[in-house]
């Protein structure tokens, strides 16, 4: 039986009433930055099992520069099936959105887009599976606020309040991109941000800075190649040595 996808729609709006019911109210677990790195992304997931009452938090920076992006929309499109999911938005997904709409690929292409569109048989955009995939894409964010945390790709303003941030459409942009905030110890937010895109080989706990790019998908830098989750309010790192073999970066 084929089912269609205002039933498939149903079905998950079914779970995630379910989930909803068992969540652990103010309970997160932050996920970074993943790039075209299933297997690893898949043990990071089964070593954080017995947390599957908290709202799963992904950073962002799906797709690009490791070995397949599609495996891992294919595996979190099934994943947020039975667990609660937020899935923020990386510069990565912009650009590939950009570059899809506007048809100006080069920026993309210099920053592992082609790796991406290899995951896809070279035919992004031109095989009908790929309509889930570019809704998904689609339906990303660019950040999540709760009470106690502003979980963003990258970062923000060090020097002006999240509220001033989200007030002005022209900030959107640090969202995706953002640094500055790393050479601030004291930034002026009112509440934690959580953020990736940046790797360091270890992750960052300063005042109301959470830092989780570890950069899984840069495994032959010494240092590197780990992909890291975050336990929220814990602040409990739990991270996961690369298991993919990223040939491009």
């Amino acid at each position: 039986m084929t089912v269609s996808k205002k039933q498939d729609a149903v079905c998950l709006t079914a779970l995630q009433a379910i989930k909803s019911n068992n969540l652990s109210t103010n309970n997160y677990i932050a996920i970074g930055d993943i790039h075209g790195c299933p297997y690893s992304m898949i043990a990071l997931l089964e070593q954080l099992e017995e947390y599957n009452d908290r709202t799963y938090i992904f950073i962002g920076d799906y797709i690009d520069r490791g070995p397949d992006s599609r495996g891992v929309v294919d595996y979190l499109l099934q994943f947020r099936k039975t667990h609660d999911c937020i899935f923020i938005r990386g510069n990565h997904e912009h650009m590939m959105l950009e570059a899809l709409e506007s048809g100006h690929t080069t920026l993309w292409m210099q920053n592992g887009g082609n790796v991406t569109v290899q995951s896809y048989n070279g035919k992004l955009g031109k095989e009908e599976y790929f309509d889930d995939h570019l809704e998904f894409y689609n339906a990303t964010r660019l950040y999540h606020e709760t009470d106690d945390y502003f979980f963003v790709h990258a970062g923000l303003d060090p020097n002006i309040s999240i509220k001033d941030a989200l007030a002005d459409p022209s900030n959107f942009d640090d969202f995706l991109w953002s640094r500055d905030h790393l050479q601030s110890n004291y930034p002026v937010w009112e509440k934690t941000v959580v953020f990736g895109h940046t790797p360091r080989p270890e992750p960052i706990l300063r005042h109301r800075m959470i830092g989780i790019d570890t950069g899984c998908v840069f495994k032959n830098l010494p240092g590197y190649g780990i992909l890291t989750a975050v336990l929220l309010p814990e602040k409990k790192f739990i991270s996961q040595a690369c298991l993919d073999n990223p040939e491009f970066y």
